[in-house]
């Protein structure tokens, strides 16, 4: 029998991971080298949808967009990589490099390396080299277009482009005729080339995308002629503290001091998965900003507090916050995961949007909100949390009531903004799955204008990596698939184990697992790489953290 595209995916992705483990261990690799041959076939196998055409010999603009957004600044100019643990580099005269939809430290180390900081497991390292690796298929893409075969010459069209880079300021002329040789280069039109130009340029740096072209063409011409490849290296640090869950102990029992600290141990505790920002505007948006919004409801408030022109809205609310029993807990520890602690017994009707539970002080909530955790660190995260308090020598036991997840994920049957609503996980590639009781079910979200899906999902080891085939498959087997995502499973490997295996909590303990869409991947134009959700967000986001705050109060 002939193997089918999605089993020929599968396969892809499967080596893929196996080749990225060892590469890791090996503690060095090539990428367009013998050493990197496997990554590279592998991605051009499954062709994610993310990178649209990277396996045709045109360039790939969106796609492009998607990793330098998820990159350090200047990478494209590096020819050395080095992916470090924390080594201290924050210490030092080196300024940290953030890429815009990751956080991660970054630092320049000199003109030819990039040192990039892993903190947050494994899935941080996937998500790295896969993007990399499109990177340089690109950037062979550009090589091969522009050297002229058994020659170290180059075409026109790439001496053009070099001679408008090295210009200190371009004219609109100069601009639009180095854009037209661009499009030569890049087998694009000038009207997609002009429409990333301006998407890519910043007002510090207008250029900067005629700069990164020049800079992955350049890289990949040197490695031909010179034969000296760019290198990617793990440091040895990396390699001895990776899976130890140093950060992740770290950053719980900096959690759990504040609660000691604080008297709040031994109150039922709700912990939130979720923004920063959803959890503290829901419960206290329409009470402060009562005068700015007289008539106004709460979706039109929440719109307004996502603007960002709205800070001084934004610091009203948090204010309120701060002065009635929100301590916030800025992240030190690397993994890169804030945490909002809301203490229910300082809480007033004046100034909470929501009905307070009549009991006793010391039986009122405490809610802890944690920003996202990113793939595997999900597990590390929580499972460190839930452990025990080691406090004078005794064990203090979290009374942990719930536990609930919420976030963006991909959906296979709707658009940008529906809900999902999971049963189950189960996990890519393995023959793991995690059903469990959702506290949350399809009826509690009906009757507003979004549509709701209920069913299994599926955590991914890396959203960049899917394509339609293995999508499809989910979607119409009977595994009856709505979505996917990277953490679940994580989440939920954790909460078992500590609820069912290790005792820490409570093995009743209340799960919650909701999901708006933040692209269909099914859908031509509806991927991660088409752009954000904007304010289609807030409704779903404020609808799902509505739903949780409800029923903690009703508990």
């Amino acid at each position: 029998m002939e193997t089918t595209r999605a089993q020929e995916s599968t396969n892809a992705i499967e080596r893929m991971y196996i080749t990225m483990r060892h590469l890791f261990n090996r503690g060095f690799y090539k990428p367009m080298g013998v050493s990197g041959e496997t990554l590279r076939n592998a991605l051009l196998q499954l062709r994610p949808e993310i990178y649209g055409s990277i396996a045709e010999n045109k360039a790939e603009l969106e796609g492009l967009i998607y990793v330098l957004e998820r990159l350090p600044e200047g990478i494209e100019q590096c020819r050395y990589i080095n992916l470090t643990s924390d080594e201290g580099y924050g210490k030092s005269h080196f300024k940290a490099i953030v890429p815009p939809k990751r956080r991660r430290n970054c630092y320049r180390i000199d003109e030819e390396q990039m040192n990039i900081e892993i903190t947050r497991g494994r899935s941080d390292i996937y998500d790295i080299l896969t993007h990399l690796t499109f990177l340089f298929i690109e950037s062979n893409k550009i090589g091969k277009r522009v050297l002229i075969e058994d020659t170290n010459k180059t075409i026109r069209d790439w001496n053009k482009l070099e001679a408008a880079v090295s210009k200190k300021k371009l004219t609109m002329a100069d601009r639009e005729v180095a854009l037209i040789h661009t499009a030569n280069i890049l087998g694009r039109s000038f009207t997609e080339v002009s429409a990333v130009y301006k998407q890519i340029g910043t007002k510090k740096d207008p250029e900067r995308f005629l700069k990164i072209i020049y800079w992955l063409g350049k890289l990949a011409i040197e490695e031909e002629t010179t034969g000296e490849k760019r290198t990617i290296t793990f440091s040895a640090l990396l390699r001895e503290r990776l899976g130890h869950h140093i950060h992740g102990e770290r950053w719980a029992n900096t959690i759990k001091e504040e609660l000691h600290r604080n008297k709040l141990l031994g109150r039922p505790l709700h912990i939130i998965s979720s923004n920063m920002h959803s959890v503290v505007n829901s419960l206290f948006a329409r009470k402060a900003l009562k005068k700015e919004f007289p008539k106004n409801g709460s979706l039109e408030i929440f719109e307004a507090l996502s603007s960002s022109s709205n800070e001084a809205l934004r610091e009203k609310v948090l204010a309120t916050a701060r002065k009635n029993g929100m301590i916030s807990i800025p992240d030190v520890s690397g993994t890169n995961i804030d945490v909002q602690i809301f203490d229910m017994a300082r809480l007033t009707d004046d100034v909470c949007g929501y009905d307070l539970p009549e009991i006793e002080d010391s039986r009122k909530p405490v809610i802890l909100v944690m920003d996202y955790a990113f793939g595997e660190q999900a597990f590390e995260s929580i499972d460190e949390l839930l452990k025990p308090y080691k406090g004078n020598g005794a064990l203090e036991f979290l009374d942990v009531e719930s536990i609930s997840i919420m976030g963006k994920a991909g959906i296979l049957e709707g658009d940008k903004g529906d809900l999902m609503i999971p049963s189950a996980h189960i996990f890519e590639g393995t023959a793991d799955n995690y059903p469990f009781s959702n506290e949350l079910c399809k009826a509690d979200f009906e009757g507003h204008g979004l549509q709701v899906c209920e069913g299994t999902m599926v955590t991914v080891l890396g959203t960049s990596l899917q394509n339609k085939d293995i999508l499809n498959f989910f979607h119409q087997s009977t595994w009856n698939v709505i979505g996917l995502e990277m953490e679940g499973v994580h989440y939920q490997k954790a909460i078992q184990s500590a609820s069912k295996i290790r005792k820490s909590i409570k093995e009743d303990v209340k799960v919650r697992y909701a999901y708006y869409a933040s692209d269909n991947p099914l859908k031509t134009g509806h991927t991660l790489a088409s752009g954000g959700l904007g304010t289609t967000g807030v409704k779903p986001t404020y609808l799902i953290t509505d739903k949780i705050l409800k029923q903690i109060f009703n508990s």
